[in-house]
């Protein structure tokens, strides 16, 4: 297998530790003492996992820490709790009720903000709610919504009552949501009249009437009023947030919950295939990730921290709603697209609020890069302080441009790793303790084991590409699928006995940092020789000019594949056939003559999740069939998808 680019890439990257004084500051206090911690989860996963669950409140104690191992475990086992409480009450007790919780800003500039108090009023209400519907521990509530206050605020109702939820992506089609639903079977479908994105309005009560007929088990649906739009209100079937949620007191006695009592349930998204229902504890997922916040971002009480992702996707609850409101933080949640109504908007909030500390995805950064250095001047960025990415690999050009132009070398950039079976991230660095590597996705993290192993399982040498693989179990990674075990153990433990097979592609550095270079089903073989999407995207990524990029592979006749390129450019760079041939040459002198592409094809934009993760699968199937199977309104821009087919025909590829 020869892997020269993407060694060279690894080779190419240097570790740059943390500042002294920043490191003094942290939750910990020194970068040994992390060190101590994470040998201990490693080693002492038990001990470790067991002094964690002691932060929070719990009704009735564990009586054992872990017991069983993949793909059937559990953790903390007749612990009884409640996640809500350990998000909310917990903070309220020790004396930050007033401390404010959550900042709402709509896509127009529409603001709310709720504090401690406020939020959990407005928790119990809307919780009281979803009881007076008859919805009681275990039954279900589907969370159709936009970002709003009131996503949140019904995420945490369901958690205090113990109902199973599942959030929807707003700006699926007909077909995505009703397969949602027909699956999930809610009791409950919260949903709003319609939202703005774009400055265009999107009628979801309207797109759920169409189908909520289909779904016998839909016994009510709760409407928040966002736009006053003149929607359709069936009599005993449709009620209206405000109305329902005024006459309900704002106390509201918790449900006891085993810690490992499922309580949600989040559908992947891909361009084909039935999506899978991904089941996870409800504590177990806050515990976790309250733990891995802390040290991926070190957060501390006067945060206020921004996570870009939309309700849609499991990255908001991860990071903006269970890591950071278990850590006490100041969490914001934006509305609209943020580069809309103008391209410097993400700047905008960053400086308005004074966030310093930011999640979000490493498409995102690009997008800022491409805007050029000029507007990044003219906003107060200098909050800043932990910038976290998930989502895709994350090239060195954009990461070396984050740090030392948005940053000014003054904050410390965590890439991680992670999926939805994962939740949170258990390839990442801990903020101002782990010294930071461009390109990688950090180190093993608390209480977690990775390898990188060969196609029959056996662990290949460091630098060697292999498949990622989870030895151990951890509390918040996923327990079955939704109605479908048979299809849980075929999808992630049958390939590797006794592991958790992750379907991802990666490499391990002689400084132990992970390189996760893309899905097992994005690398393409060229002439025998296997090329990963990141080491392709790295070399074209460092073209001036060039702010975005894609690599797929598509048959050839001789070579078996071959690498066909796709590129937007800057906002500052004119469509040039020079471009063209910087990035041949680039290739070439990165990689090697065998990495040629058969075209560089440029784009006005590419296909990408709301999350900003790109779809090559997408652009894979546009090229090779000329057709998408898949559902694209999941997608940021779904009208791409015709823009790319006549491009492509253009270029007859």
């Amino acid at each position: 297998m020869d892997v020269t680019g993407i060694q060279q890439v690894v080779k190419n990257s240097k570790l740059i530790y943390p500042n002294e004084e920043k490191v003094r500051a942290t939750n910990i206090g020194s970068m040994s003492a992390f060190e101590e911690l994470l040998k201990k989860s490693q080693q002492d996963p038990a001990s470790f996992w067991d002094d964690v669950a002691k932060d929070f409140i719990w009704y009735k104690p564990w009586t054992k820490t872990i017991s069983g191992d993949l793909p059937s475990f559990r953790f903390f086992v007749d612990g009884i709790s409640n996640p809500s409480i350990n998000m909310l009450d917990r903070h309220i007790e020790n004396g930050a009720g007033n401390r404010t919780a959550l900042i709402w800003e709509g896509e127009n500039g529409d603001t709310s903000f709720y504090t401690y108090n406020m939020l959990l009023a407005e928790v119990n209400r809307f919780a009281n709610a979803l009881r007076s519907f008859g919805v009681k521990k275990g039954d279900c509530v589907a969370i159709y919504l936009p970002n709003l206050a009131e996503s949140f605020i019904a995420v945490l109702a369901c958690l205090r009552i113990g109902a199973i939820y599942n959030a929807i992506f707003s700006g699926f089609s007909e077909k995505s949501l009703q397969d949602r639903l027909v699956s999930f079977e809610p009791k409950v479908v919260v949903t709003a009249d319609a939202t703005e994105r774009r400055g265009k309005k999107i009628y979801l009560k309207e797109k759920l009437d169409e189908i909520v007929s289909d779904i016998p088990s839909i016994n009510a649906v709760i409407v928040v009023n966002r736009m006053n739009t003149d929607v359709t209100m069936k009599k005993g079937q449709d009620y209206f947030w405000d109305e329902i949620v005024s006459q309900m007191s704002i106390h509201c006695e918790p449900e006891k919950l085993e810690a490992n009592d499922p309580g949600i349930v989040f559908y992947t998204s891909g361009t084909t295939g039935k999506p899978k229902g991904v089941v996870h504890s409800a504590m177990a997922f806050v515990l976790q990730n309250y733990i891995f916040a802390k040290y991926h971002m070190d957060h501390h009480d006067d945060d206020v921290f921004w996570c870009t992702a939309d309700i849609g996707w499991l990255t908001m609850h991860i990071w903006g709603i269970a890591g950071a409101l278990a850590n006490g933080v100041t969490t914001i949640v934006y509305e609209g697209a943020p580069d809309y109504p103008t391209k410097n908007r993400f700047y905008k909030i960053i400086e308005k609020y004074r966030v310093n500390k930011l999640f979000t995805a490493p498409t995102a950064l690009r997008m800022l890069k491409s805007l050029g250095d000029e507007e990044l001047k003219k906003h107060d960025l200098s909050c800043l302080d932990v910038i976290s990415l998930v989502g895709e690999p994350f090239d060195p050009e954009t990461w070396h441009w984050t740090y030392e132009k948005l940053g000014k070398k003054k904050v410390y950039i965590n890439n991680t790793w992670g999926q939805t079976e994962t939740a949170g991230t258990p390839l990442a660095n801990a903020a101002w303790l782990t010294p930071m590597k461009p390109g990688s996705a950090g180190v093993q993290f608390l209480g977690c084991s990775l390898d990188v192993v060969d196609d029959v399982g056996e662990p290949v040498e460091k630098g060697t590409l292999g498949n990622l693989i989870i030895r151990k179990p951890f509390p918040m990674l996923c327990r079955t699928l939704w109605k479908e075990p048979e299809r849980y153990y075929g999808s992630y433990f049958s390939q590797v006995d006794g592991a958790y097979f992750a379907s991802d592609l990666a490499l391990v550095d002689d400084d132990g940092h992970f390189w996760v270079v893309g899905r097992s089903d994005d690398a393409f073989n060229v002439a025998g020789h296997r090329l990963s999407t990141m080491e392709m995207e790295s070399a074209v990524l460092e073209v001036p000019g060039v702010a975005e990029t894609a690599v797929i592979g598509v048959p050839d006749k001789i070579k078996g594949e071959v690498p066909l390129v796709f590129i937007r450019l800057d906002e500052a760079t004119t469509l040039t056939e020079d471009i063209k041939h910087k990035v041949n040459n680039s290739i070439e002198n990165e990689i090697g003559k065998i990495a040629r592409p058969k075209e560089v094809i440029i784009v006005d934009a590419l296909p990408k999740t709301v999350s900003g993760k790109i779809m090559r699968r997408l652009l894979s199937e546009v090229v090779t069939s000329g057709t998408v199977k898949g559902d694209v309104t999941g997608l940021e821009n779904p009208e791409i998808v015709e823009n790319l087919k006549e491009k492509l025909n253009i270029k007859q590829i």
